[in-house]
């Protein structure tokens, strides 16, 4: 049974943002510095109704497109149709999101035991799950020999004696370390074995009675130059073969994660499975016996979110420099806004991704308005490092106000500013009536297809997944519509 909620109109609203901030000052406006010392001194417990704007206390929330999740395995299964792809937890754990992807068939990378229980949770065999922390608790390592979990990584000999002791039937995959240096979240610095150290680490998984079965590697995200894929493949070919003359059954190619989430991503999507396809076609062609995996988190769910989070604090400061507003007798300023949400919650892409968050105006502004002023973003906590964006240029805002961030699925759901006293976010999920339809009866497009985003279109009504999902429906404020 499908229900409509009427808080979900609230898609069409978000969609329909009369602009957005821009990072390039208006003409005759001077261009403020982007790097601040400290933060404006300003409040940010001030309460919202401040500003006029009557909103209470409704706090920060996202807005899910779960049919966004099912086209993007459309377009992966056309794209890369060897490979089965498991889905990277804690990316986003959101129960709709776990739901709909083990509606649509994929596995799931965990990465400890709160993961792995999550998932066996909602019905997903151990068959369907892979330990990919390549350095694990030993009490974490026992759940999953209880629990029947037996793909686990490793790349380093203390875990193979941990695994030895602890799960022996386990079926390990060695973890193998990749060229990422042009990727903005490394992960080769810390872990990966290099292709001089996987015979030695071979040679002791037999001695010591382990089972390895495959190779893994992952170029780290964000990574501009999809060829990045091709040296990884290759170097698990040798691995292979080094496994096969030890002994071993190697079997498993997993090609870790990295894929782009969004359209404006700055290599597409399309670009990495040309390559993959090119290197497997290569080393591991089809009828090798191989099964090829790979591990996506941000690729699944980046755009499918969008967060409309609240102005609760602003402060105006006069610009140091004259400008030429200023010489027609229009005093021109900087605006600091703060947010209830920061860099040590939602927005901690900005940390660890140099990401610039940039805000979607959901208000078509006055005429009072229309002058852009120097803006930046902030945290609710009051340090040098909370800042969200700055270099904006914005009309006018409010204490109360809403400002929406697009593409905002990944790393973010649960991690909500606890520094600064808030809670996670609320999410509404949605799905267009076609991509409900696909979803139940696995209505996959044919080869023939070539319009897979025509398959599901972009949101055109709201639809709550109550009765798979077991997601219950949850509050939007009607304030805010």
């Amino acid at each position: 049974m499908l229900i409509c909620y009427p808080s979900l109109v609230l898609l069409a609203f978000l969609s329909r943002g009369y602009g957005s901030a821009t990072a390039t000052p208006p003409r005759g406006v001077a261009q403020v510095s982007r790097s601040p010392a400290t933060p404006p001194s300003s409040t940010p417990g001030s309460d919202p109704r401040e500003g006029g704007r009557g909103l209470g206390k409704v706090a920060a929330f996202f807005v899910a497109d779960l049919g966004a999740i099912v086209r993007k395995q459309f377009c992966f299964l056309k794209c890369l149709p060897r490979v089965r792809p498991f889905y990277t937890v804690k990316c986003n754990s959101s129960p709709g999101v776990l739901k709909v992807l083990a509606e649509l068939g994929l596995g799931f990378s965990c990465a400890n035991k709160a993961e792995m229980e999550l998932i066996q949770q909602i019905g997903v065999p151990a068959s369907k799950i892979i330990y990919t922390n390549p350095c694990k608790q030993i009490t974490q390592i026992k759940y999953a020999a209880k629990h029947g979990i037996r793909l686990l990584s490793f790349d380093n000999e203390m875990e193979l004696a941990k695994v030895a002791r602890s799960h022996p039937s386990a079926r390990m995959v060695l973890c193998i370390a990749t060229d990422d240096s042009h990727s903005l979240s490394r992960l080769s610095m810390e872990f990966g074995a290099s292709l001089k150290s996987c015979r030695h680490l071979l040679e002791n998984a037999k001695r010591s009675h382990v089972e390895v079965v495959g190779v893994s590697f992952h170029i780290g995200s964000g990574c501009p130059d999809p060829q990045a894929y091709a040296q990884p493949i290759a170097d698990a070919r040798l691995v292979f073969e080094m496994g096969t003359e030890l002994g071993h059954r190697m079997h498993i190619l997993d090609l870790g994660g990295g894929f782009p989430g969004f359209e404006g991503a700055k290599v597409r999507f399309e670009e990495i499975a040309s390559v993959i396809n090119s290197a497997l076609d290569l080393y591991f062609p089809e009828g090798c016996g191989v099964d090829i995996l790979a591990e996506l988190g941000r690729y699944y769910v980046t755009s499918a979110f969008t967060l409309a989070v609240n102005v609760i604090a602003k402060k105006e400061v006069l610009l140091d420099q004259p400008s030429r507003e200023e010489e027609n007798g229009v005093v021109s300023k900087s605006i600091a806004y703060h947010l209830e949400e920061g860099v040590y919650g939602i927005f901690n892409s900005v940390l660890f991704d140099n990401a610039c968050p940039t805000p979607i105006l959901q208000k078509k502004p006055s005429t009072e308005q229309l002058l852009l002023h120097s803006s930046s973003l902030w945290g609710p906590v009051l340090d040098g490092w909370d800042c969200v964006a700055e270099g904006l240029w914005l009309p006018q805002l409010h204490v109360g106000d809403w400002l929406v961030f697009e593409n905002m699925g990944a790393y973010t759901v649960g991690m909500g500013s606890l520094l600064g006293g808030t809670q996670a976010c609320r999410i509404t999920y949605a799905m267009s009536r076609v991509a409900w339809e696909a979803l139940r009866g696995q209505l996959l497009p044919t080869e023939q297809d070539e319009d897979i985003e025509g398959v599901c279109k972009p949101l055109s009504c709201g639809w709550e997944i109550t009765d798979t999902l077991c997601v219950g429906p949850v509050f939007t404020p009607a304030s805010i519509m």
